[in-house]
């Protein structure tokens, strides 16, 4: 049987030591920078109980909560809904869901699904190739199941065309090239296109708000000048 020189058997375990100490100190270290580059996690909210039961949205409740009289209203019309992540909640589920009740045909349109690049380090789910994100106010709170892609819709397919905001979602939707020209020629065309909330920066980016009398979300009132339109309040 072949023996081990303690000397040497020493030397190795000091080495293993000072790496593992090392290593250690290395782990630490990187822990430390990570917890710099963190914030405490604490989102703003906005669930619809509590939106409809603020006060002075007592209109605005008893709005969603009345039925559609009329539910042959838009028989025969199709609307597509332009929206990415980042979208709003109600500001889809209620108009969408008030849409379909008149007889509408709604399509949830959004861009084709692109994979972000490996070097963002993003953690996408699944559902992410066949759903758009809703959030309340800042949180993340839903999927909605995607129609239709952009790059496959046609203006004489649609009557009217609607956006949603939601801070995220007029970000996603003006970069998308399919999104902007969809609506540039869906107003070319002289049919009707609505946004609210953020939802006219994407109008902004396709250049169809000079000498346009629109309002929004008062943190893009100053976009939406300078794009051309006159705000109302």
């Amino acid at each position: 049987m072949k023996t081990v020189n303690p000397i040497l058997a020493a030397g190795a375990l000091s080495i293993f030591s000072a790496l593992a100490a090392s290593a250690q100190k290395d782990s630490a270290r990187e822990f430390d920078i990570i917890n710099q580059l963190s914030t405490q996690t604490a989102v703003s909210a906005l669930p619809v109980t509590s939106f409809l039961n603020a006060p002075g949205n007592e209109k605005l409740k008893e709005f969603f909560l009345t039925p559609a009289k009329d539910t042959v209203a838009l028989k025969g019309k199709r609307i597509a809904v332009l929206v990415a992540d980042g979208f709003e909640e109600i500001e889809l589920t209620g108009p969408v869901g008030y849409f379909r009740a008149l007889g509408a045909q709604v399509d949830i349109v959004s861009p084709k699904f692109v994979a972000p690049p490996a070097r963002y380090g993003l953690s996408v789910p699944e559902m992410a190739k066949t759903h758009v994100m809703a959030i309340q106010y800042l949180n993340p709170v839903g999927w909605i199941k995607v129609d239709r892609r952009a790059d496959e819709i046609k203006v004489d397919e649609y009557d009217a065309a609607f956006i949603p905001g939601g801070a995220w979602n007029p970000d996603n939707l003006r970069y998308d090239k399919d999104t902007i020209r969809f609506l540039k020629d869906f107003n070319q065309s002289g049919k009707l296109i609505a946004a609210i909330c953020h939802g006219p920066l994407v109008l902004a980016s396709a250049d169809l708000l000079k000498g346009k009398k629109l309002t929004g979300y008062w943190n893009i009132q100053g976009d939406l000048t300078n794009a051309g339109g006159t705000v109302l309040e």
